[in-house]
């Protein structure tokens, strides 16, 4: 793998950087490729060092913070710039397609076996019995994840009626500070490192309200205000945001909580689909 500017900047930086900070550059100096999927948190206990001090190391390397720091980092590596460059041999677009396809195939292959892998027994069901008790479900997320968020609001809805989806982030801070201890916020997240998050996040933890995460890294800074973490798979770069293996490793998880409230909620829940059913039945041809 060639060395990027990036990493040749902080090697040029290096004499200028405190000692602590040092800990920081040495080690993605080592570990570049492994950094790139690495929260904030990740860093900093491999690093031994505290969340704080990764930041201003982002901020000596005059970047606004972690996000921008591993998309810098990403530039130029030659892997991720291989992944996706045109052939220069003469392959036919059928087997360019059906090599394309295969490896799709795999990676969405890959991210739903590592969620399921990561499914924590304890955390799931402390997740489900947390929606269960809820009087209201609030499902969050920032652009990608939002999809999500909507999608999953959408299905609870029909089998529950208390499940909610705000998109506008102004919008989701003034319902957070509505909420009480009988609500719980659901955010869909894959760095939980989003600023917007973690903002609303402080609000309902303020307000009383039980929160959960669906994400990447169970140790982030938004997972600080979780009471119940859901790791989902797939690894995406800082180039990659909003990545199909990401959003599928999340959905896996969605479903999976909607099909177990389903079931252990068997009558209420069809009761509501039927109604549900009924509503859209004259929308149909």
């Amino acid at each position: 793998m060639e060395q990027n500017h990036f990493m040749q900047n902080i090697e040029e930086t290096y004499h200028s950087l405190t000692k602590v900070e040092k800990k920081v550059a040495d080690y993605v100096l080592q570990n570049p490729r492994q950094v790139l999927f690495m929260s904030i948190t990740d860093l900093a206990d491999a690093c031994q060092v505290g969340e704080t001090s990764v930041y201003r190391f982002c901020r000596t390397m005059n970047l606004q913070g972690y996000q921008e720091f591993k998309m810098q980092l990403s530039l130029g590596m030659s892997e991720q710039d291989e992944e996706w460059a045109p052939r220069e041999d003469n392959q036919s677009l059928e087997k360019t397609l059906k090599e394309s396809a295969e490896r799709l195939l795999q990676k969405h292959a890959e991210a739903l076996e590592e969620t399921y892998r990561l499914l924590n027994q304890e955390s799931f069901e402390g997740f489900l019995e947390r929606m269960e008790k809820a009087r209201r479900i609030f499902f969050f997320g920032i652009s990608d994840s939002q999809l999500i968020a909507q999608e999953a609001g959408n299905k609870f809805m029909s089998i529950s009626g208390k499940a909610y989806s705000i998109a506008d982030p102004h919008m989701q801070a003034v319902t957070a500070a509505s909420m009480t201890e009988e609500d719980f916020l659901v955010f869909l997240s894959y760095s939980g490192a989003t600023k917007d998050n973690i903002y609303t996040a402080k609000i309902a933890r303020q307000a009383g309200a039980g929160i959960g995460c669906i994400t990447r890294f169970r140790k982030s800074p938004l997972s600080a205000y979780c009471d119940v973490v859901l790791q989902s798979g797939a690894n995406e770069g800082p180039m990659e945001g909003g990545s199909v293996s990401a959003k599928i490793g999340q959905m896996y998880l969605i479903d999976l909580l909607y099909q177990e409230y389903r079931r252990r909620n068997y009558e209420t829940s069809r009761k509501y689909r039927e109604n549900a059913s009924k509503a859209v039945m004259d929308k149909l041809f």
